[in-house]
């Protein structure tokens, strides 16, 4: 009698329960999403500052020497430190995991494993530098000066490569440990100290090309020793959970390598791609190389945004899944996807309304902003194909999912440069943006097809 009388009552109750659930978890979800992404948003947007601080120096030294310098210069680093991204990715998700499932031993060991290899890999590219310097400036098709600008910058912005990667190691488990601020704040720090310094050293000192050098590998140097200042602030009580009979545990060893070995391969075939897009665009004449590298600066525009959003799914993928909380990450999944598509629809729409007033942002050039008008169509394209793989890369990344991750790129790179080889003589510069459309569209749909079984959904 009592089971059947209060039966309504428990139905309405659960009702009332669901009713809430229904209207306050997505809430709740969106607010972890937010907290992860809107501080990488802010990181993302201040990374490529860095350049431009540098060259916007280089442009008062009275030459354009300097600039080309500077340019060339900083490429040779991201071509180097670009191959090295896999210290940031693999370090999140396992720190994620780790985190998750609480176990505060493994989280420590992944980031000694991480932060050892970071800077011990920073320091044989100091000990290599002569032989990568000799193999980087043979490629640098410019004059005398010019090279010898660079080769000044290279050799003393190469010491700061254990700096680097040892950032790389700290953003990746701050981030693993649900922590974006801390990374945002040493974002923002560098590009104080870079400003700071290099202005100090050139306009100071009048050391010009050596200032401009010193100033970016002093910021980063001290931005390493800072992070290391703050992870003790904030983390030291976890010295407690070193054990160093487990940091080198063979089986996690093992795993930790060939989850950096399936990044590796993934990060370098998107820097083989993205390298040959501009080269491509190079030998179609020098308007086109100007149009595509302005145009390029939208698909950039873009992944500042959902790189945010994507490091925020890495971090509350790692977390849901050490947990073993499916549920959880499938209603994190739902809602990443959401706000990816609402970015990606703001995106299309800016891009449709304001396209030759963000073209006007980045150039006077009156032809090259009338020659870019033709091919404004593929940046429309670019968020609509291209959000998928973005997030699902931070998503497979926090689930460890690394041989995905990596056969997803290996076929979209085919895809790219069948298309390419095919399209190209064809139809010229349209057949190039196709090409690059296709992949990333090809990207997004492979990783969505392997998400079931990559993530045990």
């Amino acid at each position: 009698m009592f089971r059947l009388a209060s039966a309504p009552s428990e139905n309405y109750v659960w009702v009332v329960i669901s009713f809430f659930c229904i209207i306050f978890a997505p809430m709740a979800m969106d607010r972890k999403i937010f907290r992860l992404a809107l501080p990488n948003i802010i990181t993302n947007i201040t990374v490529p500052l860095l350049g431009m601080i540098d060259i916007a120096v280089a442009g008062r030294l009275g030459s354009a020497v300097y600039i080309g310098a500077i340019a060339l210069g900083a490429n040779i680093f991201n071509m180097i430190y670009w191959n090295f991204g896999f210290l940031r990715m693999s370090s999140g998700g396992f720190a994620a995991q780790a985190y998750g499932a609480r176990n505060m031993q493994e989280v420590m060991n992944v980031f000694i494993r991480s932060l050892i290899l970071g800077l011990g890999i920073g320091v044989v590219i100091v000990m290599l530098q002569f032989p990568i310097g000799k193999l980087a400036l043979s490629l640098i098709q410019s004059g005398t000066e010019s090279v010898h600008h660079v080769e000044t910058y290279f050799r003393i912005v190469i010491w700061g490569a254990p700096a680097v990667l040892g950032l790389y190691a700290f953003k990746g488990w701050f981030i693993g440990m649900q922590n974006a601020k801390l990374p945002m704040i040493v974002a923002i720090l560098n590009n104080v100290l870079n400003i700071l310094l290099s202005v100090m050293f050139v306009f100071g000192f009048g050391m010009k090309i050596i200032g401009i050098a010193l100033g970016t590998v002093l910021s980063q140097i001290i931005s390493l020793l800072v992070t290391a200042a703050l992870w003790w602030c904030y983390y030291r009580r976890l010295r407690k959970y070193i054990h160093r009979e487990t940091i080198w545990n063979r089986r996690s060893i093992r795993l930790y390598f060939k989850v950096n070995a399936d990044v590796f391969v993934r990060t370098f075939l998107l820097t083989l791609v993205t390298t040959f897009f501009t080269f491509a665009s190079s030998g179609m004449g020098e308007t086109i190389l100007a149009v595509n590298a302005l145009l390029m600066q939208f698909f950039m525009l873009f992944s500042y945004f959902m790189d945010g959003f994507a490091y925020a799914g890495e971090a509350l993928t790692g977390r849901y899944v050490g947990a073993k909380n499916p549920f959880y990450l499938k209603a994190m999944i739902r809602r990443i996807f959401f706000w990816g598509t609402c970015v990606s629809i703001t995106a299309m729409v800016v891009y449709l309304i304001f396209p030759e007033q963000i073209l006007r942002i980045l150039t006077n050039d009156s032809i090259i902003i009338e020659s870019a008008k033709t091919y404004m169509f593929w940046t429309l394209l670019i968020p609509f194909t291209g959000f998928a793989a973005f997030l699902w890369d931070g998503i497979f990344i926090g689930a460890t999912a690394s041989k995905e991750m990596r056969n997803a790129m290996i076929l979209s790179a085919f895809v790219f440069f069948a298309c390419y080889f095919t399209m190209v003589p064809v139809w010229g510069n349209n057949g190039l943006w196709l090409s690059f459309i296709l992949y990333l569209l090809a990207r997004g749909l492979m990783q969505t097809y392997w998400a079931k079984s990559a993530l045990n959904l």
